[in-house]
């Protein structure tokens, strides 16, 4: 008697490991789907030059910054733009690494700065919660 209560036990509890294995397995598959759902893909964007100046328009995608990562060449001067589509802090504009921080109210508003060192550099809102990278070659 002993053992069948044994038994009956166990089966519960082997029943019960099923269903929190398949709840763990579904919980991990959602949360893949969602972290690889909202990622920024790393589009790298080559500033073209115009009239000697590398110029870039970062506009809004999946709340940050696209394009996301910008290629830009050292020596030459680089200008910022931020499109309509922009909002919010992200509109706060800044690379710690070169020092700026600005405000650019409009879309015509832009930084410029020319970046002399190879590496790369991030660039985010002032609060952070809008990021990119941007790669000196």
């Amino acid at each position: 008697m002993d053992f069948s209560i044994w038994t009956k036990e166990f089966t519960i509890t082997m029943k019960n490991s099923i269903y929190l294995i398949g709840i763990i397995v579904l919980a991990v598959a959602f949360g893949f789907i969602m972290v690889k759902g909202n990622s920024v893909s790393e589009e790298v964007y080559t500033a073209p030059v115009i009239d000697g100046v590398q110029e870039v328009v970062l506009s809004l995608k999946d709340y940050n910054y696209s394009p996301n990562t910008v290629k830009v060449q050292a020596g030459i001067p680089v200008r910022i733009y931020l499109d309509s589509s922009v909002v919010g802090c992200l509109r706060d504009f800044t690379i710690n690494d070169f020092g700026i921080r600005k405000h650019l109210k409009t879309p015509e508003d832009y930084v410029e700065f020319t970046p002399t060192i190879i590496g790369r550099y991030t660039f985010a809102c002032s609060m952070g919660m809008g990021t990119g990278v941007l790669i000196v070659e």
